[in-house]
């Protein structure tokens, strides 16, 4: 199928062809007939896509704050590795669409019916999109898809009024008449409110007119005091019961407006972009309310609603995003929502970039822009690319095909690049969620094959092994399937969520007579680490090993906060760190004790007993400075200490130097290449895998067992030991 993708970093636009996205649980895929072009947020984003990267950062001061606790956290140069992937990445432009479902597991919503989607997650400028069951309503009977198209912005508009509340026979003032502007007044009008309009725009204020706005004039001398007079008739010289700032604008004109022509104690409702710069003196004597519209109304970015189809009980939360879609197609329908006036023009998709171009020029004005899109439409999912550079491989001593499944930033920054220009290693396929993600991936790292589907190329005779870094409530049923699939597989950790899980990937395994499964257990790989071990010597001695590990409070958008589905933080971590411990001694812990705080239960206290005698205590803590290094790592016994401090310099203090022994990197290095490099050998040779099957079911059970025994307060003896 095509999409229209921009690449961030370069501000290039392309339209591309991708495979189509997959069907999911709780969702439709939807053939495309008509998308929408918001020329205000989209075009937003097209023109920041095209600033120097001192102009992005100046648009995204947040972004940039972000970035600098995570270069003090995780080095300078893994820190830059994250930003350019996620800059030099194709990402999706539309989220207001229309279409016919094609796939469901939606049982209110068959193949065949027509349906409006939106969010800036699903609803792209593309032939096909995946779209969950709370961000797609039926379109009504008499709404032409080319209306339903406009659902989402026209939800924008009807959670800004509702957030009004504004009442029958009140006056409303709307600042800016663009597509959302329009909508509004039209809006407004069906509830039996008057509305008066300013925008530059002589044509836009015509329009305007013909919709119903009892006023429409630019924002100048005359067009003001037209305002003030027209406003003073209507309220009988009170003023604006609400005033709507719909307006695009660096200019904070539209705030002076505000406060100069509504009456006393009414609301601003801000559903535009613009500086807020509120004039204190004028919005204090009049009491002014000032409040945000945020997007399509209640249950916009929540995951639980948008993505696991969660609604919200009408009689608590009357108006969510998805019942503010259906409304708005109701007004349409009702013939009280006019939107051919609204339709400047209607491009056949194939011209999309060149009519985003001539959009950010200027050269395409109007306040509606549709694509329309092909009726008959190839819904491949797995796409054969011609690689960008063809570089010769070395059969010498065999090559091992890889199939990835997942490739988000951890994949791109931290375990491709140590592959992509092997010689003795071929990427065969990516198959990720998104389409644009597996662009992305072939464009970067020269993949043959690109894929949304990973069940239709998991049996490939073409694939040696996958490697698989998906999200973790995925890991333990892919592994499975891979090894049931004859591959071998390395899987990001975690191996499993839960005992369950980890059963039956012991099944699988005892099915298939296939254990080469390597989790990323990367730190035993780490170059200081592993020097540090074997200046260390025999252990002669039970040994006492600290791992304190400053994890830090998650970002509130994080995936990781969906606890029920994704597990605890240590249950996705925690393994890197029992790993590293039973690697220094050699052995798998026999049992593990845990306790957490209070007021947080990610912050654990993990002490685990070896059958050596040796204690290995792991402080996981989430409450921390941000500035304090993420992984410090002591081991203390017969004389000696050692010391790791985050992967950047490894201290030996023994029994028979006077002075300790040290080395340091310039960077940090934690083991990624190193694992990757032991599991190639591995694969080539037939040999065994860099991590023993065993440990790493053992290992696995550790992590699980930590919340079991925070929980209880109860030591958890492990069962599936080596």
């Amino acid at each position: 199928m095509k999409q229209i993708a921009q690449n961030y970093k370069t501000g290039d636009l392309k339209l591309l062809e991708v495979p189509a996205p997959a069907c999911q649980p709780g969702g439709v895929v939807v053939r495309n007939e008509y998308s929408l072009i918001s020329a205000g947020t989209e075009l937003l984003k097209v023109s920041e896509s095209k600033l120097s990267l001192a102009g992005k950062a100046r648009a995204r001061p947040d972004q940039v704050r972000t970035v600098l606790e995570s270069a003090r956290q995780q080095g300078i140069s893994a820190t830059y590795r994250k930003v350019m992937n996620r800059l030099d990445s194709y990402t999706p432009l539309g989220y207001s669409a229309a279409g016919v479902v094609v796939e469901s597991m939606v049982e209110a919503l068959p193949v065949g019916v027509g349906v409006a989607t939106g969010g800036n997650e699903f609803a792209f400028h593309a032939e096909f999109n995946f779209v969950p069951k709370n961000l797609c309503v039926r379109i009504p009977e008499g709404v032409k898809a080319e209306h339903a198209a406009f659902a989402t912005v026209g939800a924008i508009s009807l959670h800004a009024f509702r957030r009004s509340e504004a009442m029958v026979g009140e006056v409303v003032l709307v600042v800016g008449l663009g597509l959302v502007g329009l909508l509004l007044l039209q809006v407004a009008r069906a509830a039996g409110v008057h509305v008066v309009g300013l925008d530059p725009s002589e044509d836009r204020c015509k329009l305007a007119l013909t919709l119903g706005a009892d006023l429409a004039v630019p924002p100048d001398g005359s067009g003001l005091e037209r305002a003030r007079e027209c406003l003073d008739g209507l309220t009988d010289g009170a003023g604006a019961d609400v005033v709507f700032l719909a307006a695009g604008t660096k200019s904070s004109q539209p705030v002076d407006i505000a406060a100069d022509l509504a009456r006393d104690r009414a609301k601003v409702v801000d559903v535009g972009r613009l500086p807020l710069d509120l004039p204190w003196s004028q919005y204090y004597e009049k009491e002014l309310e000032v409040m945000f519209s945020r997007s399509y109304g209640p249950g916009r970015y929540d995951p639980t609603y948008e993505l696991q189809g969660v609604d919200y009980p009408i009689g608590y939360v009357r108006w969510t995003e998805r019942r503010n879609m259906q409304s708005f197609l109701g007004l349409v329908a009702q013939g009280l929502i006019a939107l051919d006036p609204l339709v400047s023009h209607v491009f056949p998709f194939s011209e999309a970039v060149d009519v985003f171009e001539s959009l950010h020029s200027g050269d395409v004005r109007g306040v509606g822009t549709l694509f329309s899109y092909p009726r008959e439409v190839d819904a491949k999912r797995v796409i054969r690319v011609e690689p960008l550079d063809a570089r010769p491989l070395d059969e010498s001593g065999g090559v091992v095909r890889i199939g990835v499944i997942g490739c988000g930033n951890y994949a791109s920054t931290m375990l491709l690049p140590h592959l992509a220009d092997r010689p003795d290693v071929s990427l065969k396929v990516v198959t990720t969620a998104t389409s644009l993600s597996a662009a992305t991936a072939q464009e970067r790292f020269g993949f043959e094959e690109i894929a949304t589907d990973y069940r239709e190329v998991l049996g490939s005779s073409d694939i040696d092994a996958f490697l698989v870094a998906t999200r973790h409530d995925t890991h333990a049923a892919i592994v499975g399937e891979a090894l049931e699939a004859g591959k071998a597989v390395f899987v990001e950790k975690p191996l499993a969520l839960s005992r369950k899980e980890l059963e039956s990937i012991v099944d699988r395994v005892e099915s298939s007579r296939n254990d080469r499964v390597v989790v990323g257990f990367n730190r035993r790989f780490a170059p200081l680490l592993t020097w540090l071990r074997g200046a260390w010597g025999d252990l002669d001695h039970p040994l006492h090993l600290d791992y304190v590990v400053n994890a830090g409070p998650l970002a509130k958008d994080s995936w990781y906060r969906d606890s029920n589905r994704y597990g605890s933080r240590f249950a996705g971590e925690g393994g890197h760190f029992i790993d590293t411990i039973s690697w220094w001694l050699g052995e798998d812990p026999s049992f593990v004790v845990a306790d957490a705080t209070p007021n947080d239960p990610d912050d654990v206290e993990v002490l685990l007993r070896y059958p050596s005698g040796s204690v290995g205590r792991i402080s996981y803590l989430t409450s921390g400075s941000r500035r304090y290094p993420k992984e410090t790592f002591m081991v203390s016994g017969g004389g000696q200490t050692a010391r790791l401090d985050n992967f950047q310099k490894a201290t030996l203090w023994s029994r028979t130097r006077r002075s300790p022994k040290s080395r340091r990197l310039r960077g940090m290095d934690k083991g990624q290449a190193g694992e990757l490099e032991d599991f190639i050998r591995a694969v080539k040779s037939a040999g065994p895998m860099p991590i023993h099957f065993g440990s790493l079911l053992t290992t696995t059970e550790a992590t699980l067992a930590v919340r079991e025994s925070a929980r209880s307060g109860e030591r958890i003896a492990l069962q599936l030991q080596a």
